[in-house]
C-alpha cells in the first residue's frame, strides 16, 4: 500500500490540478505589461475558442511575524479557465475584492477568513498595501495569491494593464497557433497544459515513483517470505501432533484442514489489520511531502487494497499448496517410535 498510493495521488493531483482547476490549454506570458485588447488579437487566432486575461506580480506577503514571497495573480471575477476549489472541492466565484491564498500559503501566514495582511509588491519601490483574505483555494501544486484583475490594477502605476492569457484552444490546432505565436514579437513565452501534465508525470516517473515501485517489489517479496515462513513454522511446531493424528486413523484432507484453516482465518484476520497499519503509514508519508512546490494528498484507491490483499492471498495460497505437500511427508514411523 505505501509503495502504490504513490501513484493513485499522483494522478488525483492532475485531475485536480489540471481537469478542475487550471483547465486552460495554452498559458501565454507577454515581455511587459500592455493594453486590455491585446487579448482581441489572440482569440482572433484561427482554432482559439476562448481566452481570458490575468495580471501577474511578485509580491511579499506580511503578517505580524509572518512573511512569504510568492505571486500575486489576478484574473477576472467569473472566469471560465481557471476555477477556484474550496477545502471540499467545491468550485467557487472569485470575489472582486480581497485576496485568495492557496491552503498552503493560509498555514504559512497563520492567516483565516477576514484577516488583512500586508501586500509588500517588489517593484523596486516598496509599494505596501494592505488586503483583506477573501478565502482559501485548495491546490496541490505551486503557492500563489489569486486577486480581481481590476482591484490589483489599482495597487499599480499600470491601469487596466495586462501581462498574459490563458486560452482554451482546438488541440489540431495547436501546431499551428504555437508556430504563429513564435512571430509575435511581445509575447515572452507559452506553456502548453499536454506538456506540463508530461513533464510533471516524467519527474514524478523519474524520482518519487521509481522508489516507490521498487519499494513495492521489496514490500511483495517480504510479505511472500512472512506468509511462507509463518506456514512453515505452524508445521514444524505442530508436525508431530499431526502425525500422531494421521496415525489414529485421520485422513490427510483432515489434517490438512486442521493446519490451512487455522492459516486461512490468521490471513482473513490479518488482511483488515493491515489495511489499517498500511494506511496509517501512508498518512504519515504524505505528511512529510508537504512543500511549496507540490503537496501529496492522501489518496488511496480501490486498486491499492485490492493488490495489497491479493499479494498476501496469493502467498498464503502458494504456501498453502507446498505446506500441503509437506504433510504428506509427514514421517509416521518416528511417531510410532515415540516413547509415552
Amino acid at each position: 500500500m505505501s509503495g502504490r498510493f504513490i501513484g493513485d495521488t499522483m494522478e488525483y493531483t492532475l485531475d485536480v490540478q489540471y481537469k478542475f482547476s487550471q483547465r486552460q490549454d495554452l498559458a501565454l506570458a507577454f515581455i511587459e505589461p500592455t493594453v486590455y485588447r491585446a487579448l482581441y488579437d489572440l482569440v482572433n487566432i484561427p482554432g482559439v475558442e476562448h481566452g481570458e486575461v490575468n495580471r501577474s506580480i511578485p509580491a511579499r506577503l506580511h503578517n505580524g511575524q509572518h512573511d512569504f514571497r510568492t505571486s500575486i495573480v489576478g484574473l477576472e471575477t467569473g472566469g471560465q479557465i481557471i476555477q477556484f476549489l474550496n477545502e471540499d472541492l467545491k468550485p467557487f466565484r472569485l470575489p472582486s475584492s480581497g485576496i485568495v491564498l492557496t491552503d498552503y500559503l493560509q498555514q504559512i501566514l497563520d492567516v483565516k477568513p477576514g484577516d488583512w495582511i500586508v501586500m509588500e509588491i517588489l517593484d523596486g519601490k516598496g509599494t505596501r498595501k494592505k488586503v483583506q483574505v477573501a478565502g482559501f483555494a485548495k491546490q496541490y501544486l505551486g503557492v500563489s495569491g489569486y486577486m480581481n484583475i481590476h482591484e490589483l490594477n489599482r495597487l499599480l502605476p499600470e491601469a487596466h494593464a495586462i501581462n498574459g492569457v490563458f486560452l482554451s484552444v482546438d488541440e489540431q490546432a495547436m501546431p499551428d497557433i504555437l508556430k504563429y505565436l513564435k512571430t509575435v514579437p511581445r509575447i515572452a513565452g507559452s506553456v502548453v497544459r499536454q506538456l506540463e501534465i508530461s513533464n510533471y508525470r516524467k519527474m514524478m516517473d523519474q524520482t518519487m515513483l521509481f522508489y516507490s515501485t521498487i519499494a513495492t517489489i521489496f514490500a511483495v517479496v517480504i510479505a511472500v517470505g512472512i506468509v511462507y515462513n509463518s506456514a512453515r513454522i505452524m508445521l514444524v511446531e505442530r508436525g508431530r501432533e499431526l502425525a500422531s493424528l494421521r496415525v489414529l486413523g485421520m485422513k490427510r484432507s483432515e489434517i490438512s484442514y486442521i493446519l490451512l484453516g487455522e492459516m486461512a482465518i490468521l490471513v482473513i484476520l490479518a488482511i483488515p489489520l493491515g489495511f489499517l497499519f498500511g494506511y496509517g503509514i501512508c498518512a504519515y508519508i504524505t505528511s512529510n511531502l508537504q512543500n511549496e512546490i507540490y503537496r501529496v494528498p492522501l489518496v488511496l484507491s480501490p486498486a491499492t487494497y485490492t493488490f495489497a490483499s491479493l499479494v498476501v492471498i496469493i502467498a498464503a495460497t502458494v504456501s498453502a499448496f507446498i505446506v500441503r505437500r509437506k504433510l504428506d511427508e509427514l514421517d509416521l514411523i518416528a511417531v510410532l517410535k515415540t516413547k509415552e
